[in-house]
């Protein structure tokens, strides 16, 4: 069979170069400071609540959506993102995102209103989507596949970099500046961005007989989003409630005619094919396992350094950093890809996974000591998340052809997404359930159970629950993380063997 010569020169748009791009790293450290942007907004609008609730008037559910909008858009959107970059060029659907993103920071900043807000956030929204698929999409096409577990390293520890930082960086701003400007100060870095992308990156797209699937696109969009709210939503209006259950019915329902059509379109944008790679479920089982687990963790962590040892926001968060700060340096030095290449994948992988469950059960039983029990649990889980991140990210990202790139880092970013929400709803819930039974007094959070408590003895016992119910809800997360583990070092190890 011959080959056409479009098909060659597609074929080269798509592959990465075997040199890689010359201005390759300078590229990765434009868009990653891009992307930090991005990962900083999911958390910097939590320190704000204070002000836009004088400021602006904003009711509980106001903020509630404040800072879904931004969440439930941007995880919806990411298939449809990804698989937009790789029709329309990934350069473009880069520079989109950037521009929708400042638009929306601009707009965001500027807000007179909740409504405002809430819109401008969903804006943003919109253009983290983008980024966040396109940002991994050009690390895979501009790096050779030798240097392509150490770049994406540090592409995901800028995720960890962001996700310590947002509360920091908001604090700050707030302290020296209105509310507003924690949405301005990205502006110049979206400026910085969009000049970069036009002068650096190359142009890279899958054009061989791909059509535009538009019902792939709203199937996946609106089941997605759906997923997410039920997740997020279910430990607050409770997981039998009506709104939950009406959630997660639709969302299943459209998830579900949104496997049979991508079955049955010849252009699917999103390969179910994929599902039989036992490398591709591998990564897809220890990604969501990983996220699962540190996102649980920091969310019980930041309640049990604020409620029981009575840290304040700020303190929490700096007590917290540590986690962030070993991803990014074992991941910027380039350690944990040495460790991956000496290991291999599936090695790596369960290695990680026992010590993020080793730092959950520290975290756990170690706590009553100070803070020193705290720590080493959030060290070894930073560990493990520099070394696990990048492996599953690389392997997930290596069994999908480099014509897909874009759809390969929206399942990427949905798989993420997802783990993230599923870990704070499944241990919080734990956590809830645990306190209530052995609360002294009626306990649906540990404010309302502190405020109904009798006497310094009655309130000592309320902590002694909620603390007893922390450890229940760490203790889980540990057995999930380490199940996970093996099953996905199982299946990454026969597709290690099928590949030989």
């Amino acid at each position: 069979m011959t080959t056409s010569p479009r098909e060659c020169a597609e074929a080269r748009e798509t592959a990465p170069s075997a040199q890689g791009h010359p201005q390759r790293w300078l590229i990765l450290a434009v868009i990653s400071l891009a992307q930090l942007t991005v990962v900083l907004d999911n958390t910097v609008l939590n320190v704000a609540i204070p002000s836009l609730t004088d400021e602006l008037g904003a009711a509980t559910s106001d903020i509630q959506w404040m800072i879904n909008a931004y969440s439930l858009v941007q995880s919806g959107l990411l298939l449809t993102a990804g698989s937009a970059a790789d029709r329309y060029g990934r350069k473009k659907m880069l520079a989109t995102g950037l521009a929708l993103f400042g638009l929306g920071s601009l707009a965001a900043g500027l807000a007179e209103s909740t409504g405002q807000l809430i819109a401008a956030r969903a804006g943003m929204g919109v253009g983290g989507a983008l980024l966040l698929t396109t940002t991994l999409a050009v690390v895979m096409q501009i790096f050779t596949p030798a240097e392509h577990v150490k770049a994406i390293g540090v592409w995901s520890a800028v995720s960890a970099l962001g996700f310590a930082c947002g509360p920091l960086i908001g604090g700050f701003v707030l302290d020296h500046f209105w509310w507003g400007a924690i949405f301005l100060i990205n502006l110049p870095v979206v400026a910085l961005g969009l000049l970069a992308v036009v002068t650096l990156v190359p142009e890279s797209r899958n054009r061989q007989g791909e059509r535009p699937d538009l019902l792939g696109a709203v199937l996946s969009t609106i089941g997605m989003a759906a997923l997410v709210y039920a997740v997020i939503s279910g430990p607050e209006h409770g997981w039998t409630s009506a709104r939950v259950l009406a959630t997660a019915v639709v969302a299943v329902g459209v998830l579900a005619l949104f496997g049979h059509w991508e079955s049955r379109v010849p252009y699917p944008m999103l390969d179910l094919g994929l599902f039989r790679d036992q490398r591709f479920t591998g990564a897809v089982a220890g990604l969501v396992l990983i996220t699962f687990g540190m996102g649980g963790a920091l969310f019980l962590l930041t309640q049990h350094l604020q409620f029981v040892l009575g840290y304040g926001p700020l303190e929490a968060g700096l007590r917290t950093a540590p986690l962030a700060l070993t991803v990014v340096l074992l991941n910027f030095s380039g350690v944990a890809a040495k460790w991956l290449a000496r290991l291999g994948t599936p090695v790596a992988v369960l290695l990680s996974m026992v010590l993020m469950a080793a730092g959950l059960v520290a975290i756990a039983t170690l706590t009553g000591q100070g803070y020193a029990g705290t720590l080493l649990g959030l060290l070894l889980i930073g560990v493990g998340c520099a070394l696990g991140n990048p492996a599953m990210a690389h392997a997930l990202m290596s069994a999908i052809p480099p014509a897909r790139a874009g759809v390969g880092a929206g399942v990427n970013g949905t798989l993420a997404e997802f783990g993230n929400g599923l870990g704070v709803a499944v241990l919080g819930a734990v956590l809830t359930s645990r306190f209530a039974a052995l609360a002294p007094v009626a306990a649906t959070s540990l404010p309302a159970a502190l405020a109904s408590a009798q006497g310094e003895r009655e309130r000592g016992r309320v902590v002694d629950a909620f603390s007893s119910g922390l450890e229940s809800s760490q203790l889980v997360g540990a057995v999930a993380v380490l199940l996970g583990g093996v099953v996905a070092a199982v299946l990454l190890r026969r597709a290690e063997r099928v590949d030989g």
